[in-house]
């Protein structure tokens, strides 16, 4: 009797320009009935931040739980409207487009202005306030439309290789730590063990079963949510938040959000609802750097989705057109009156990795959720009444994949050459750092640390500071293309020769056939 011994072959693993394991990438599709549910699930994905959102920055503008319903409405509306042009006409990946908490601190701003203060009915400072933001994000829109269009972001776009997209699309993901375990924590029995029910049915379940249907890691966020929101609903019948704090009740009682009794029954959002468009240059000016901060998230984000679809690396003219669409999004978040404007929800690029669909038609179907349950307001108020611990564990799983997305870039680039560490290490360490010295001071002080006598220059700087991955892909960019760039070694350890050929849609035929626009429209706008 001969024994074997398996032998470990001590070779790397081979790099993949597409990555493996993707059940449906981008142009292959599921089921009809198996597309409906998953594209539900995005929907339920994507509806947290949106109320997250309307929750904090309604109030502060005077508006009650009637028009927080009806915030939460629009932006759902706009949301559908801007995911179908952007998967149509954009990138056309599998991508949500979606409300961004970097528009939170601009929304604020023009909140806190001294002169909506005179008017001492709230629903007038609310009108007022929103046709001020609106003023703001239409001229903010103009931005991301120019670079896109002209072909100014194609230029830019073209100095990235793998090396500096790491810290970029990691923090995109990685930045918003601060969404993830605090938010669970406001309520631990509820978000705790929706976090480890979903890590279990997605990760674990699977394998322990052996089973060749992939239930478990395509439907654990519908399962997972619905377990745990009926604790949460038990929980709350049974009186167990009776006597708590109040801020206990708001994050973990089914019955305090005011959503369901805010909202109508049907409501048709439509543009300059609220009234006609106020501008005042300052706001612009901050909402101008919101809308720069969002289209370097966005990149990233976009580079993410083409890895989690089986895809190739995007070319720099698509990825270019998808800034312009994502700038006409954020023209319409302005013309309907949202809260702030748009960008890739990041959490739904997790789920895409969660359950390993890359499919377009998938995230074109969450699109039409979002219509109806953005008309049909007393059934969408329902679901967005779904405790806000539960959500916050949700991100915790979902923002973590989209970090690994970048993580993943690093099989491009050379790790035993120093350079390539220092550019990662100082990326990652001043992405992190940076961001949490300007939100400190703010905690501290109430302002930010660059306080001129121009209010609205604070603000810029404080928009644009505070964004993780904005912060760490500037400063990976400039390091990679003036550190040792004459080295005949640093082409190669950025990866950028594995890139070369995405550099133009034209030299890989694959690009034709996941980036290419609908109908033959690729014929009169071509991409370069």
């Amino acid at each position: 009797m001969t024994s074997t011994k398996v032998v470990d072959e001590l070779v790397p693993h081979p790099v993949k320009e597409q990555l493996p394991g993707v059940d449906y990438c981008l142009n292959s599709n599921p089921s009809w009935a198996e597309a409906f549910i998953l594209g539900f699930q995005h929907y339920l994905v994507m509806l947290g931040t949106t109320v997250i959102i309307a929750t904090i920055i309604v109030p502060y503008m005077g508006g009650s739980n009637v028009e927080k319903a009806q915030m939460i409405q629009t932006m759902l509306f706009v949301s559908g409207m801007n995911t179908l042009l952007q998967t149509w006409f954009g990138t056309r990946l599998p991508v949500v487009i979606g409300g961004s908490f970097r528009f939170i601190i601009p929304s604020l701003y023009v909140a806190f202005a001294q002169r909506y203060y005179s008017y001492l009915n709230p629903i007038d400072r609310f009108k007022k306030t929103i046709t001020a933001v609106q003023g703001a994000l239409m001229i903010a829109s103009i931005l991301p439309v120019i670079l896109g269009f002209l072909g100014i972001w194609r230029i830019v776009v073209k100095f990235l290789s793998p090396l500096s997209a790491v810290p970029l699309v990691t923090l995109v993901g990685l930045g918003l730590y601060e969404q993830g375990f605090p938010l669970l924590a406001e309520c631990i029995e509820i978000g705790l063990p929706e976090l480890i029910i979903l890590v279990l049915l997605s990760q674990f379940v699977p394998h322990m079963l052996k089973s060749k249907l992939p239930i478990y890691n395509r439907f654990t966020i519908l399962i997972s949510v619905g377990l745990v929101w009926g604790y949460a609903a038990l929980l709350t019948v049974a009186g167990a938040y009776k006597n708590s704090p109040l801020k206990t009740q708001l994050s973990c009682r089914v019955d305090r959000s005011g959503l369901v009794s805010g909202a109508s029954w049907i409501k048709f959002p439509y543009p300059f609802q609220w009234g006609s468009p106020d501008l005042h240059v300052g706001e612009v000016f901050v909402m101008l750097a919101a809308a720069f901060v969002a289209v370097i998230e966005s990149t990233g984000a976009f580079i993410a989705a083409s890895r989690y679809c089986s895809a190739t690396y995007i070319p720099a003219s698509v990825l270019s057109r998808g800034i312009a669409w994502l700038g006409i999004g954020i023209f319409i978040d302005g013309l309907y009156g949202s809260a702030g404007g748009s960008t890739v929800s990041v959490e739904n690029i997790g789920f895409l990795a969660l359950t390993r669909v890359g499919s377009r038609r998938v995230v074109q179907i969450s699109a039409f959720f979002m219509f109806f349950f953005s008309i049909f307001g007393k059934f969408g108020a329902i679901i967005a009444s779904i405790p806000l611990p539960i959500v916050g564990a949700l991100y915790c799983v979902l923002f973590a994949l989209m970090s690994s997305a970048g993580l993943g870039l690093l099989q491009f680039c050379n790790l035993n050459s120093f350079r390539t560490k220092f550019i990662l290490g100082f990326s990652f360490f001043m992405g992190l750092s940076v961001p949490r010295y300007f939100s400190d001071y703010v905690i501290t002080s109430g302002r930010g640390p660059v306080h001129t006598n121009a209010i609205w220059f604070n603000k810029v700087m404080l928009v644009i500071f505070t964004s993780p991955a904005t912060v760490a892909g500037l400063v990976a960019v400039f390091l990679d293309l003036t550190l040792a760039p004459k080295h005949p070694s640093t082409r190669k350890d950025s990866g950028r020769h594995w890139w070369a050929k995405f550099k133009y849609f034209g030299k890989d035929p694959r690009s034709e056939e996941f980036y290419s626009l609908p109908v033959g429209l690729s014929k009169y706008f071509p991409s370069f």
